[in-house]
């Protein structure tokens, strides 16, 4: 019998070593496993973190970009409002001048834009009834002066040389073909300003034109004074 039990209790022992044995590894192997996981853990976490700050900061930068678009549209978008109403006030300005003044003007304007000196001058209603006349009157006067021979100034200075003066006028418009604008019958729905009408030809001198062209050409500058 203590020869089997020793036997047995070799064997025993032996197996009880080899199951520590294995209980180790396993418990070696378990820590090692559970190390790695966590490093991995930690590591994803750092990695999920870092990936968040990042498109956290790339986020708040594309929100920073859009804010400074738009609030460059609604500084532009202002300004472009400011310019409307500069304009806006330049047009109505002329359109509200004195009469005589508004006379003159519309006068200059028939004698530079005409090409004959024989055109219809178009108005608006208003215009036609108001100085209509005046100023067809006034522009034949100054396309007629322009042709005409200068009399000495002690001759035009007499009643008689004023005659005169009128009458070599007339007579110099009638051979040179100018000085015969006349008032036209139609009307236009114009702002201010006229319109020279010569068959199919017609030279648009209205103000809404005048102030659109002038401001294609000097917005800019217009702006630098408005928003120095």
């Amino acid at each position: 019998m203590d020869g089997i039990e020793k036997i047995t209790g070799r064997i025993e022992a032996d197996a009880q070593k080899e199951i520590d044995t294995l209980l180790a590894g396993a418990n070696s192997r378990a820590e090692e496993i559970r190390a790695a996981a966590q490093a991995q853990a930690k590591r994803e976490s750092e990695e999920a973190r870092v990936r968040w700050e990042k498109a956290a900061a790339e986020r708040e930068k594309r929100l920073e970009s859009m804010a400074e678009m738009e609030s460059r549209k609604l500084i532009l978008s202002a300004k472009q409002e400011v310019l409307d109403e500069a304009f806006a006030m330049a047009l109505e300005k002329l359109c509200t001048l004195p009469d005589e003044e508004y006379i003159e003007l519309l006068a200059a304007l028939a004698v530079k834009a005409a090409r004959t000196g024989r055109e219809k001058v178009i108005f608006s209603q208003k215009d036609r009834n108001r100085v209509g006349k005046a100023v067809v009157t006034r522009a034949n006067d100054a396309l007629a002066r322009q042709v005409a021979p200068r009399l000495p100034g002690d001759l035009t200075g007499t009643k008689a040389g004023a005659i005169l003066d009128k009458v070599v006028t007339g007579a110099s418009a009638i051979l040179a073909g100018t000085g015969m604008l006349t008032l036209a019958e139609e009307t236009r729905p114009i702002q201010g300003g006229i319109i020279l009408s010569d068959g199919d030809v017609e030279t648009n001198c209205t103000f809404e034109t005048l102030v659109r062209l002038q401001r294609e050409s000097m917005a800019g500058e217009v702006a630098q004074l408005l928003f120095a």
